[in-house]
């Protein structure tokens, strides 16, 4: 069962910006003219298929609710939980401990790191009560250093104590087990009092990601975030077709006991997730139109595609579906030609309205001409994928070896 929630610390004061952040909860500021610095996390959270999220508010805390409690972002339902005092990164989970999953992201609220969530949001073995996300720079003088032996974290050093020097940093990301909550206290810091204790017993492991890090804490690296992170939401984004491209056609496949992976077919995803692309799956449905089966059906097969990917450390950041045919039975699906049904570029061009893609950088992977108009009409590049290994067709396209 993949993991589905994720829970931003939002609490802090943010003392070392002064003025910038006198009445402005930290997280909350803006990075541009109207976009502030959680709004992309929660973002990069909600693509990653965490639709359960939690933002444990503390300072000026009524700001946090009053912009976020009941809000939905992609799929996402969003709860703000405010403490009543202070009680540090433990005590704010700990209070609350009655909303947990058994498994949940942990995730500082004034830092981005721009990693596979999924990655390290896989099955935790015992006897792991935690995951962290670590990040290599070239000075942890200002952070502090972590020291892991495989991907076991073995011990954590003090920023007080470090020269500058390179080496692994916490990333501010955790993937955490309910029972972490049996060593925090009232006040407590999960950083400076659980997380060594864990290490130390052998209980925490560490991933190592390479991607983009910034933290907010200082006015220089506020600037850079005006300067850079709304920028960085820009991405490529790869369009897949799904059966006959990722799972196996074999006539209107619907059911999740009946997915079959076409080889290489997750393999392939998880490639373009690490290579910083949006995956948006784009799929004609005519089943639906007539009367094999419901959209709902249609969804519990794509959740079933979500756990199967989430296993790997993979996943796809939406699903875009045509139920329409001009021989449908149901009334409702009946369309002549339907500006969503491929060869038309529809559910393209719906899905580049709506999130921040790169079109020129973007491609599509299709296994009919239909596929390939609808990207030529969304000028888009499509590339027909005939069979065969999916990832190795994938890494061509990529690589600029498919024409």
């Amino acid at each position: 069962m993949r993991v589905r929630q994720a829970v931003f610390l939002v609490g802090g004061k943010g003392t070392r910006l002064g003025a910038i952040a006198a009445d402005t909860p930290k997280p909350l500021l803006e990075i541009a003219p109207g976009v502030r610095f959680l709004d992309v996390l929660i973002e990069e959270a909600a693509r990653h298929g965490f639709d359960d999220i939690i933002l444990l508010a503390g300072h000026l805390g009524a700001q946090v609710e009053s912009l976020y409690q009941g809000k939905t972002v992609r799929q996402a339902t969003i709860e703000v939980i405010r403490e009543p005092s202070p009680a540090g990164t433990g005590g704010a989970l700990l209070h609350a401990a009655h909303r947990l999953h058994q498994r949940f992201l942990l995730a500082n609220g004034d830092a981005l790191f721009e990693c596979n969530l999924r990655a390290l949001a896989r099955s935790l073995e015992a006897p792991l009560t935690g995951r962290i996300a670590l990040r290599r720079v070239p000075d942890v003088s200002r952070y502090g250093a972590v020291d892991l032996c495989g991907e076991r974290v073995i011990a954590f050093r003090e920023k007080a104590a470090q020269t500058a020097q390179p080496g692994l940093i916490n990333g501010g990301i955790y993937l955490l087990d309910r029972a972490v909550l049996e060593h925090v206290r009232v006040p407590c810091s999960l950083e400076l009092d659980v997380f060594p204790k864990l290490a130390a017993a052998g209980r925490l492991a560490g991933h190592q990601f390479d991607g983009y890090f910034l933290d907010i804490g200082l006015p220089e690296s506020y600037a850079q975030a005006v300067a850079e992170v709304a920028r960085r939401r820009h991405r490529p984004a790869a369009f897949l077709d799904r059966d006959g491209v990722l799972n196996l056609d074999t006539g209107y496949t619907h059911r999740p006991e009946d997915l079959a992976w076409v080889e290489g077919a997750r393999e392939a995803v998880l490639r373009l997730n690490e290579a910083g692309y949006y995956v948006i799956v784009v799929t004609n449905q005519a089943g639906v139109a007539r009367g094999l089966y419901a959209e709902s059906d249609m969804e519990r097969f794509h959740e079933a595609m979500q756990e199967d990917l989430a296993a790997l450390g993979a996943h796809i950041d939406a699903f875009y579906h045509c139920p329409f045919h001009a021989e449908a039975v149901v009334d409702a699906y009946r369309h002549a030609d339907h500006p969503d049904r491929k060869p038309n570029p529809g559910m393209l061009l719906r899905a580049m309205q709506a999130w921040p893609i790169l079109r020129e950088k973007s491609f599509l992977v299709g296994d009919r001409p239909s596929d390939i108009e609808a990207a030529r009409r969304a000028s888009l590049r499509g590339h027909l994928f005939a069979g065969g290994n999916l990832d190795v067709f994938v890494a061509g396209v990529l690589a600029g070896r498919q024409r």
